[in-house]
């Protein structure tokens, strides 16, 4: 824990809460009975499967996204291609018209 972040124990419910002093926001709450005899919170192992699965879904909506601006720029060119061509249709098109 750093010195932005305090641990509290909560007076109503015993709970421990870890707050970050900056934002003014709980960052941790473990509940009295998913505390050891220090005062630690008992390792989960839904919540570390839980917080594998969210991790790895980040990673694959990034790289999606990645996926995504790269097939992006490689069509730039063609696209670049396609309004200059039809930007000078139009060009010849008026200089008729005149």
């Amino acid at each position: 824990m750093s010195l932005k972040q305090i641990e509290i124990a909560c007076p109503c419910c015993e709970a421990t809460l870890v707050v970050d002093v900056l934002t003014q926001t709980v960052l941790k709450h473990a509940p009295k009975a998913q505390l050891d005899a220090t005062g630690k919170p008992l390792l989960d192992e839904k919540r570390w499967q839980s917080a594998q699965e969210t991790i790895q879904q980040r990673g694959r909506r990034s790289s999606d996204a990645f996926d995504q601006a790269l097939q992006q720029e490689a069509d730039r060119e063609k696209d670049l291609d396609d309004l200059f061509r039809k930007a000078q249709e139009r060009a010849k098109k008026r200089g008729r018209d005149d």
